[in-house]
């Protein structure tokens, strides 16, 4: 029995070939992912921060739901601490950070930001009462601003000069009010 070409073919299942411009478009947006993944990862490689290095813009949405930008701070100097309620190095200077806060904010030339760094809401809103802090924090939702700073754990401060860039860091807590104050005053000359 001889089987013709026809009936090979009928058998056979059509291929229907995929139109050319949905496998450019497909390689455009691998493409494109492939950059932003490369894009992401630089910036992690890029380390820290480091002194007299512009400070990128970072936005806290405190507790109470303000939205803190520091692109709106510019010509102040800016103090971001870093803390949590589980931390006991941040209890020992909360008290200090709340004073140099009172000092400095009648004249409207310091912000103080406090960022509540892997934390919970209640936790964290317990440690801001108990010590009666009043300057504005907010909770550091998905790291974003440690990633920024790429800090290596808790109490951490930095301090940016009014023209943006990093003045000081200090990694863990500090020590004084007057410790606190002699980083500050300088700034404001």
């Amino acid at each position: 029995m001889t089987v013709s070409n026809d009936e090979v073919t009928a058998d056979k299942p059509k291929t229907r070939r995929v139109p050319t411009w949905i496998g450019v478009i497909a390689f455009a947006a691998l493409f494109g992912f492939l950059i932003l993944l490369g894009i992401g990862l630089l910036q992690n490689q890029a380390g820290p921060i480091t002194i007299e290095q512009r400070v990128p813009p970072i936005t806290l949405t405190t507790f109470d739901g303000k939205s803190m930008l520091t692109t709106q701070m510019k010509g102040k100097v800016i103090v971001i601490n870093f803390w949590a309620s589980w931390c006991q190095p941040c209890a020992s200077e909360a008290a200090d950070l709340q004073q140099a806060w009172q000092q400095y904010a009648p004249n409207g030339q310091v912000v103080f930001l406090g960022v509540d760094y892997v934390d919970t809401p209640p936790e964290a809103k317990g440690y801001l009462n108990q010590y009666r802090i009043t300057y504005p924090n907010g909770p550091d939702l998905g790291t974003r601003i440690a990633q920024t700073f790429h800090i290596q754990g808790v109490p951490e401060t930095y301090i940016i000069d009014r023209t943006g860039k990093l003045a000081y860091k200090e990694i863990g807590p500090f020590s004084s009010l007057d410790s606190i104050i002699s980083v500050i005053d300088p700034l404001l000359k």
